[in-house]
């Protein structure tokens, strides 16, 4: 496994009257973040980025498919216009664990579960679970890039970035963050960044992604292409 020291890009806020970060996501122009009973979106390209809010509950993992957004509520997914913050459908969330994380890839949502340390593949129709892919430490954000699966952790006081097999849930790259500094949400821009949630803190960090490395084995035929939490 490689290991290697986070490189904070830039840091977003703290914002006006918000207290923490939970999940995180992107628009191809905007950054989406639920603080609790909102969800907020900036324009990461700004020097002074604004906020834009709609009411919706919004303290764990947010996703979105091109279109939607989808918003971890208790024990059910919300589906949401983005542009009036309508409901327009819910299903289940994955039973137990404390769901934290929300990805969208390939047609399905990922769902990071926080004690449960798991990743489950949902079908974003019904909410039934596909598959679920084990990890060895606590979830948080969950995000897809360029056919790898990166996900968060927030544990024993300490927060990590780890690229892992999709297949086995194996390690194979950890960017670890500075003594401190947490990650509650996880989602990439497509490029050189990864937008992590920095929880109490209130803010959103853009970290950025290693160089993709053609030996260190991403899968073949797996999801392509992250808008998540």
């Amino acid at each position: 496994m490689k290991r290697a020291e986070a490189e904070i890009i830039r840091e977003y806020g703290p914002f006006p009257g918000i207290d923490s970060v939970h999940g995180v996501t992107y628009d191809g122009q905007h950054v989406w973040f639920g603080s609790g009973d909102k969800l907020n979106a900036f324009d990461p390209a700004s020097a002074n980025p604004a906020l834009r809010s709609l009411d919706v509950p919004a303290d764990a993992g947010t996703a979105f498919d091109g279109q939607h957004l989808f918003q971890i509520d208790g024990d059910r997914i919300q589906k949401i216009d983005p542009k009036t913050g309508q409901v327009l459908a819910t299903i289940p969330a994955p039973d137990g664990g404390g769901n934290s994380g929300l990805a969208w890839a390939e047609g399905s949502l990922w769902v990071g579960q926080y004690r449960s340390r798991k990743i489950h593949q949902v079908d974003p129709e019904t909410g039934a679970i596909l598959r679920a892919i084990e990890s060895n430490r606590f979830v948080t954000g969950v995000t897809w890039v360029d056919g790898d699966l990166w996900h968060g952790t927030w544990e024993d006081d300490a927060s990590e970035l780890r690229h892992i097999d999709s297949q086995t849930g194996e390690v194979l790259e950890s960017l670890e963050m500075p003594t401190g500094v947490y990650v509650s949400g996880l989602e990439s821009d497509g490029g050189e960044q990864l937008f992590c949630g920095g929880g109490t803190s209130g803010k959103v960090r853009a970290v950025r992604r290693p160089r993709r490395d053609s030996a260190a084995g991403s899968d073949a035929g797996v999801p392509i292409e992250s808008t998540s939490e």
